[in-house]
């Protein structure tokens, strides 16, 4: 009996040792695959964001800035990481990137609404609501590229969050159809990354297979094209 009960163990032991190597194997591909669409960093500065890193953006002729969720404060404004995806797709928009911005997160609850947060926050910035979309439904990442295709019908477009996030997003683009660059938000040091960037390398495991079943997201609803206005969105 314990002759068997230690085969067990070590059968146990060598199904978790591959499945660690797999999901490590994984990591890197997605990481290396997608490395180098990730064409700028914004740090607040706007000479951060240079006049090569702008050729290389309008080389993909991207049809609007996607701006990924993040958590909102308690009073309904955006968090600190949040704000930094915001700024940095506000600068681009005004830069001439591209002509509209498609907000995309979680507006699931009635009383959490990452959407409401992110438009507030473009329009005090001076962005013109017909150019403003909201993706009410980006409940994941995996669903706001999804969405992005399916919904409003996007076939290029440059991706905003932080750089540890840019990778699945972009694999994601790519499964999708969607040419994709993309600019990474880092202006802070976050809180709690430790635990956000081990959240993130199981979500590239997750989505890297979801990307191969290629469910449909949570909700598609009907068809908003990205050249119009994002009026109807709101």
């Amino acid at each position: 009996m314990f002759r068997l009960l230690g085969r067990f163990i070590l059968f146990l032991i060598k199904v978790g040792v591959l499945v660690a190597v797999l999901a490590v194997a994984i990591n890197l591909l997605v990481i290396k695959a997608n490395d180098d669409k990730i064409v700028a960093w914004y740090n607040g500065d706007s000479s951060s964001i240079t006049n090569s890193d702008l050729v290389e953006m309008s080389r993909i002729e991207p049809e609007c800035i996607m701006v990924l969720g993040a958590a909102v404060n308690p009073d309904g404004t955006p968090s600190q990481m949040l704000e930094d995806r915001l700024e940095t797709g506000v600068e681009l928009y005004f830069r001439g990137v591209a002509s509209k911005l498609l907000l995309t997160g979680d507006d699931g609850q009635i009383e959490y609404n990452e959407v409401k947060a992110m438009r507030n926050y473009v329009l005090d910035a001076g962005v013109p609501e017909e150019d403003i979309f909201l993706d009410h439904a980006g409940f994941s990442t995996y669903d706001s590229v999804y969405r992005a295709s399916y919904v409003f019908g996007v076939e290029s477009m440059v991706v905003v969050t932080q750089e540890y996030h840019l990778y699945r997003s972009l694999q994601g683009c790519k499964k999708m159809g969607i040419e994709a660059v993309g600019v990474a938000a880092e202006q802070d040091v976050y809180s709690g990354q430790e635990i956000r960037e081990g959240r993130e390398a199981l979500a590239r495991v997750k989505d890297f297979v979801k990307w191969i079943i290629k469910p449909e997201a949570t909700f598609l609803g009907e068809a908003i094209p990205i050249n119009g206005s994002g009026v109807v969105t709101q």
